[in-house]
């Protein structure tokens, strides 16, 4: 993976692409070409084109690091509150079967603590403190094995016919007979 589990650059990663910034502005001031800094740089000739573009219009202190893109709307304590909440169950916030979806748990943060996330939002939300896709380990209780077997046995059949015509086709996707 690309990024550490908390979603963005490091504190020493960004640090350190900002130093690359700021030494390819010192050559930049020297008048020297974007592909020569990039190879010397180890990085995309675009990146240092977008880099000299920004020097150009504001000095090397546009270079300068802005920060993590976005800081986490759900701050350590109300994820804490958002954990328990989802201990509590499916069931206590008002659903009849206890599975959490990712929108079920979009609702769960808009009515606790008034915020709205996107469903991707709240799932790079549960990845970022650590949490999984989850499979229930075992089977539901009023799972009826007999009516699942005859289920395989007479409906998949059916289902899982072939796709291949009956009758024989063409290789051209035109009739013989069109005009």
């Amino acid at each position: 993976m690309r990024y550490p589990q908390g979603g963005g650059l490091t504190a020493e990663r960004q640090q350190f692409r900002q130093e690359l910034r700021l030494k390819a502005a010192e050559r930049f001031a020297q008048g020297e070409a974007s592909s020569l800094i990039a190879k010397d740089l180890r990085v995309s000739v675009r990146s240092v084109q977008r880099w000299r573009q920004m020097w150009d219009e504001g000095g090397p202190r546009a270079l300068r690091s802005q920060g993590p893109a976005s800081l986490p709307r759900l701050s350590e304590k109300q994820f804490a509150q958002l954990e328990a909440e989802l201990a509590k169950g499916p069931a206590a916030h008002g659903w009849e079967d206890q599975r959490w979806t990712l929108a079920r748990i979009k609702t769960v943060i808009g009515r606790r603590f008034h915020l709205t996330y996107t469903i991707q939002g709240v799932r790079k939300l549960l990845v970022r403190n650590g949490w999984s896709c989850q499979v229930p380990a075992r089977r539901a209780m009023d799972r009826d094995d007999d009516a699942v077997a005859g289920w395989v046995k007479e409906v998949w059949p059916c289902a899982e016919d072939s796709r291949r015509p009956v009758e024989p086709g063409w290789s051209s996707r035109t009739k013989p007979d069109s005009p």
